[in-house]
Order: structure tokens, then sequence, then C-alpha cells
């Protein structure tokens, strides 16, 4: 299909994001400062409302609940992108070009980023009191935007470990420097068992997820309290933030499935030489 050498180089660019991820833009770091008094100043239902994500995120971790979105339109793209009716799985997606995951998954991308855009303007309108609202529906456009573009790739989010892989995107894409380094270690060599283990066992302490999704996540809304002014802030925090989880999650599936070619390469390799 690709050839190792380009696989290679794909690869390079991707490490070359990772590491580009590692720093923060100087609004990000102002946008931290203020969270304390964010918190004081922020009503109690807000709070009790961002609190509820915890729950969320583990019952998407243990059965997908009510996020666990439906494969047909990602099958819909594919099938449109490769040219082939045939296709009806993330299985048979996993053997696509990776050039056609890439079609489908920024298809998938724009598609989302205008919803969120839409979303957010319309959330923003009321300010604090559509505020409540916006929440939790954000959650959900999130963790369905990364499911379809694990689809994409040939990755089944209704395994449980692709779910705990979204999730660490989720995160990924909310953390500071410290945080995507750890999170960058953590995901190398998720397909390899051990690996994989010590991923499900780190997840005790998932709830850091919410907190740094907080954190991040708070600063950006409070100028959507405001009622009017919250729909355009509203359009673009919220346009800004499934953009930025798209690209997390391109990234970092795309670079399992070059990984996974990549080994599939070497074993091929080796079969001639044992003969």
């Amino acid at each position: 299909m690709e050839s190792k050498d380009w696989l290679l180089q794909e690869l390079q660019e991707i490490e070359k994001w990772e590491n580009d991820q590692k720093g923060l833009w100087f609004w990000e770091k102002i946008g931290r400062l203020p969270f304390k008094l964010l918190d004081k100043i922020t009503p109690e239902f807000i709070q009790k409302k961002i609190g509820l994500l915890l729950d969320e995120l583990g019952n998407f971790i243990q059965n997908g609940g009510k996020y666990l979105t439906q494969e047909k339109l990602v099958i819909q793209k594919a099938q449109k992108y490769a040219e082939d009716s045939s296709i009806d799985s993330p299985k048979q997606l996993a053997l696509l070009p990776i050039h056609t995951m890439d079609q489908i998954s920024e298809d998938l991308k724009k598609g989302r980023e205008t919803v969120a855009t839409l979303q957010g303007a319309t959330t923003g309108i009321g300010g604090i009191f559509t505020l409540a609202i916006d929440i939790p529906i954000l959650l959900g456009l999130s963790l369905k935007t990364l499911q379809e573009i694990a689809i994409a790739y040939g990755y089944d989010p209704t395994d449980r470990k692709e779910r705990v892989f979204i999730v660490k995107c989720l995160q990924f894409s909310s953390a500071d420097i410290v945080g995507k380094e750890a999170i960058l270690n953590e995901l190398a060599g998720f397909n390899e068992r051990k690996q994989s283990k010590e991923v499900m066992s780190q997840l005790q302490g998932w709830r850091e997820v919410v907190y740094t999704y907080r954190d991040n996540f708070g600063w950006k809304k409070l100028l959507q309290m405001v009622p009017l002014a919250g729909m355009v802030f509203g359009a673009f925090t919220n346009r800004s933030m499934i953009r930025d989880l798209s690209e997390t999650g391109m990234m970092l599936y795309r670079k399992r499935r070059i990984l996974e070619r990549l080994n599939e390469e070497n074993e091929l390799t080796e079969i001639p030489e044992k003969l």
C-alpha cells in the first residue's frame, strides 16, 4: 500500500507536531491565571454542571452510553472517498490507504466545526443561563467527533480500549506542557498488551481529565456568560475547541495506523529471512 519511506516520513511529521504541542501560546498561559477567581464568580449550578462531566466520562469509558456514535456517517464518507460501496465496518476501513483516511477525517472535522460554531452561537445568546446547556452538549460533540475519527482510521469505539484512547485524546487536547508529554509517553505502543494495561490502570486518576478539561474549558467560557456578546464568544470558542480536538484525534490515530503498518512491513521482511 504505502511505501516504508513514505510511512517514516509521515511519522516524522507527526512527531514534529507532537513537539510543537509541548509549548503554550501566550494567551493560553494568561488564561490559566484567573481560574481561582473564575471559581469564585462562577455560579454554583454551573460548577455542578461541569462536575457532572466526571460521571459522564466514566459512563462513556465503561459502556459508551448515550455518547456511543453510529458508524453510518463515517461509512458513507468512506464509500465516497474510496469509491467502494462494499465498505461496511471499521475493520474494512483499516485496510484503506492512509491518504483516504485523512480525507474522511478532514471532511468529518469540517462538519463538526460547523456544528460547534452554530451550537456555541445559539447557547451563547442567553449568557450564563444557556451556558449550562452548552457544557454537556459540547462534551457530547467532542466525544462523538473523536469516535468518528477513530472509525475513519479503522478503529472501533465500541471496544472499551478505544474509548480509553479517546478520553486520552480529550485529555491531551486540554493538558498543559507536562501533561501532554506524560500522555504521549502513556500512548506510546498503545496497542501492545502490556502498555494497554498500564494505560487502563492509570485511569484510576482520570479525574485529572475532568480537572484539566474544566480549567481549559472554564476560562474560555467566561465571556460567554455575557448575554448576546456570549453568542460571538460561544461560536468562536466552541469552533476552536473542536478544531483543536479534531487535529489531536487525527494526529494520534494517524500515528497509530502508521506504526502498525510499519510493524507489518517489518514482519513481512523478516519472514523470508527466517525461511
